[in-house]
């Protein structure tokens, strides 16, 4: 019998065969063998042994590797069941991660829920569900990113560097608690997120303004109007309700946008602002008040609900903008138009800034940055003397809103 710090090389007397027989997580093992009790053999297995001592000590045993057909390991299964529902040791991942959802939630917006939720069942759960959370390593996380980049899309590309840095983020926020609750290193530490390549803005000029707002749809043209001259983002205007225009102060209340069909707080605490009309927006409002104003939403289609920004998009924006052999641009660029043109008439910046609803002038230098002038303006006034002097302020809605 040779002996070990964690076991021992034994004899069948039945059979005279070798057997292991040690101690792991305060069970004794022990695991058969057909080899006869012979010097080579006992050699053969104290080597075997020693090796599975080192991975024991060092906590990197895998006891299925070494006896896949074991009976232990339904009895080691259910003892790590035992203690992770005791938290004595790390849980799966899968645990943990339902875990840190059900904990995190309630802060969070329902789009965001939606997007959270979607992620852990469509990626993070299958691929890393039934690991320990302190069994994952670097390496894995990295082929991980490895395998989302070679993702293949519906339009035959491949997923965004932004879209797998979301992944990832959610990813590394789940680990990064794990391993502060369970005290072991975190395998995120270290890994920074994909390089995005910054997309240039590209906004309507007063040209194409005009051409755009003499030629849409009546029905629309107040809407895209009030687009144009807010920087009010799509949910934000597709949300806005009557309650918060207030014509005695001139002023938009952005308290809520819409995504997904539903109803929600701003993006930020920063969105949440008091926006200043400019004479085309009151204008666009008023002459919008007796065709919604009895209803609920500003703008909204025939049964009184908010407009669908697809419809509208595909429907409406970009057949005009086609007709007109403008450059196709999402109707978000609208509100970055609404940006340039601030800063090209002189506005102050921390005005803008207000206005676009940034709680710092510094987004709007870092997108902006090649639209600014010599700022002195800070008051909307300058502003409203250049839309007086290039926009056309006679145009009137005579349809009703359409059924998008």
């Amino acid at each position: 019998m040779v002996a070990s710090s964690v076991g021992n090389v034994r004899t069948r007397k039945e059979t005279g065969t070798l057997f292991l027989d040690f101690r792991y997580r305060n069970l004794r093992c022990r695991e058969q063998t057909t080899l006869p009790d012979t010097a080579a053999n006992r050699t053969k297995l104290r080597k075997l042994m020693e090796r599975i001592e080192a991975e024991i000590l060092v906590g990197t045993f895998d006891y299925a590797s070494y006896f896949p057909n074991s009976r232990m390991l339904e009895k080691l299964r259910s003892q790590t069941a035992t203690l992770r529902r005791h938290g004595a040791i790390a849980p799966l991942f899968r645990e943990f991660a339902e875990t840190w959802y059900t904990e995190n939630q309630i802060g969070w917006r329902e789009s965001y829920r939606i997007t959270i939720r979607t992620i852990l069942d469509k990626r993070l759960l299958d691929r890393f569900g039934s690991l320990a959370v302190d069994a994952i390593e670097k390496s894995d996380l990295l082929q991980f990113r490895t395998e989302l980049a070679a993702i293949r899309t519906r339009t035959g590309g491949n997923l965004s560097p932004s879209h797998i840095n979301r992944h990832m983020k959610v990813l590394g926020a789940i680990l990064t608690e794990a391993s502060e609750r369970f005290q072991f290193t975190n395998p995120y530490r270290g890994i920074k997120p994909l390089k995005v390549q910054k997309s240039d803005i590209d906004p309507f000029n007063l040209d194409e303004i005009n051409s755009i707002l003499a030629n849409i749809r009546p029905d629309f043209r107040d809407y895209f109007t009030v687009r144009f001259f807010t920087g009010l983002r799509t949910g934000e205007i597709d949300g806005l309700r009557w309650r918060y225009v207030d014509f005695s102060r001139r002023q938009i209340l952005v308290r809520e946008t819409i995504v997904r069909g539903q109803m929600e707080y701003t993006k930020t605490d920063g969105s949440q602002r008091e926006l200043d009309m400019s004479q085309p927006v009151f204008d666009a409002l008023k002459r919008q008040q007796p065709l919604t104003g009895q209803g609920d939403y500003v703008f909204c289609n025939r049964q009184g609900r908010p407009l669908d920004h697809n419809n509208v998009t595909k429907r409406v924006w970009y057949p005009l903008l086609k007709q007109l052999d403008l450059r196709e641009r999402r109707p978000y660029q609208c509100r970055h138009t609404a940006a340039t043109l601030w800063l090209a008439s002189g506005e102050n910046p921390e005005w803008i800034a207000r206005q676009m609803g940034h709680t710092s002038t510094e987004m709007l230098f870092r997108v902006y940055s090649r639209y600014v002038p010599n700022l002195t303006r800070q008051d909307g006034s300058a502003f409203e003397r250049l839309l007086a002097s290039r926009i056309n302020l006679s145009i009137s809605t005579t349809d009703d809103a359409d059924d998008e």
